[in-house]
């Protein structure tokens, strides 16, 4: 493997279709494309100022690097990426990639990143603001996530989720195969139009929760009193421990509480309008 280190490039393509490339210490100044087309690439605490450093990269390692707010737009049409202990301040990072492990990364401006991915393991990672992080991505492992970016997580599928703490608007909308266990979900209108979402030993906060949902499960979760009409026209198998503030017009299923503040069925409740609602000891 060539080794390259102590330097800086700068302008168009100086690393254009290299290959068995280890960098360190090394900047990439204003310019684009300075790692396009290679392959088994490694770097070692590396600053990006450049537009579009990794496009159509295969097989690479980043480690203890940093990208800067010049450095957008990154990471595009790439594969088996290993990123650790790495800041990236630029927007619009991940895009079109496959078998992506993360761990111990910050992203301090999440907007439109992780967008149509495959494979994903995340480890440790925050999100800062921006929106739609994840976007249209699928086979999603996350254990250890902070974000406050706005719509995270929509139309997603075959996703894992572990010891999150999510605060947003909108979260996991339309998504398919999700499980979220242990973490923590602050933000209104979550999970609409979702199937088969299914959150284990999670707190929710925001209104209007988990509504238009199909095969929507909740075990051993809690729920905020700002949770209101929540489960419209949704099926479910609900087990809610200690309160929630109002339920509306559930479409199936069975929810079960130990409190609940009040139960809205009108004359806008939809088929099969066969939900049970239950009090741990007897029937609501």
């Amino acid at each position: 493997m060539k080794l390259i280190k102590d330097t800086e490039f700068g302008g168009e393509r100086p690393l254009f279709a290299s290959r068995d490339l280890r960098l360190e210490n090394v900047i990439i100044r204003e310019g684009e494309s300075a790692i396009k087309e290679c392959s088994n690439i490694e770097a070692l605490d590396c600053r990006f100022d450049g537009n579009y450093p990794f496009w159509h990269v295969h097989g690479f390692r980043i480690e203890r690097c940093y990208f800067d707010i010049g450095g957008r737009s990154a990471l595009w049409y790439s594969d088996h990426l290993l990123m650790r202990d790495t800041v990236i301040d630029a927007p619009k990072m991940f895009r079109e990639m496959s078998v992506l492990d993360l761990e111990n990364v910050t992203l301090n401006d999440a907007d439109e990143v992780f967008w149509r991915c495959n494979d994903l393991h995340l480890k440790n990672v925050v999100l800062h603001g921006g929106t739609y992080p994840f976007m249209f991505s699928r086979g999603i492992y996350v254990d250890g996530l902070e974000s406050d970016s706005k719509y995270v997580f929509q139309y997603v599928k075959d996703v894992e989720i572990h010891n999150a703490r999510i605060t947003t608007k909108d979260a996991f909308w339309e998504v398919e195969n999700v499980t979220v266990y242990d973490s923590v979900l602050d933000g209104e209108y979550l999970g609409w139009h979702s199937k088969n979402l299914r959150l284990i030993n999670c707190h929710i906060s925001g209104e209007q929760p988990l509504c238009y949902a199909t095969d929507l499960v909740l075990e051993n979760c809690t729920f905020d009193p700002s949770c209101d009409r929540a489960f419209e026209y949704s099926t479910l198998q609900a087990d809610i421990r200690g309160s929630i503030t109002n339920i509306k017009n559930p479409a199936s299923g069975r929810i079960v509480a130990d409190a609940i503040g009040s139960v809205t069925l009108d004359e806008n409740i939809k088929a099969p309008t066969d939900c049970r609602i239950l009090l741990r000891s007897s029937d609501f």
